[in-house]
């Protein structure tokens, strides 16, 4: 990722975004400042990638780069090789593309991406 230069002071909410994804079970919410693009992502309990994300998107696995914190629930990811990890409450991950993923138990998943956010669930 390039590195990013601050050049005017601004605020934006997420509860007012600039742009709203709504796949099945998966809120995205995008706001841009400057040129950054970030998202807060809310997968609902029983949401997984392969069954939600990928209805729009069309592709076998994820294909997005993520880099984010996870500030709610517990998110398993399984790349295609096989191999996996479980981000949850505090945690700040990386993802690389060619995975899948779900949400664990009955809370609500919230993470907030900077990498993925002008990309992830839009449609193709």
């Amino acid at each position: 990722m390039a590195g990013v230069t601050v050049t005017a002071l601004d605020t934006k909410s997420f509860d007012e975004p600039d742009e709203k994804r709504r796949p099945p079970n998966t809120v995205v919410d995008v706001v841009n400042i400057g040129d950054t693009t970030l998202a807060r992502l809310t997968f609902e309990p029983g949401w997984r990638w392969s069954e939600t994300v990928k209805t729009v998107v069309h592709t076998d696995t994820c294909q997005v780069n993520h880099l984010g914190i996870c500030t709610a629930g517990t998110l398993t990811v399984q790349m295609e090789d096989g191999s996996r990890t479980t981000v949850s409450a505090g945690h700040a991950y990386a993802i690389p593309p060619g995975h899948d993923a779900w949400v664990e138990g009955d809370e609500t998943f919230v993470g907030y991406e900077i990498m993925s956010a002008a990309a992830f669930a839009k449609p193709a």
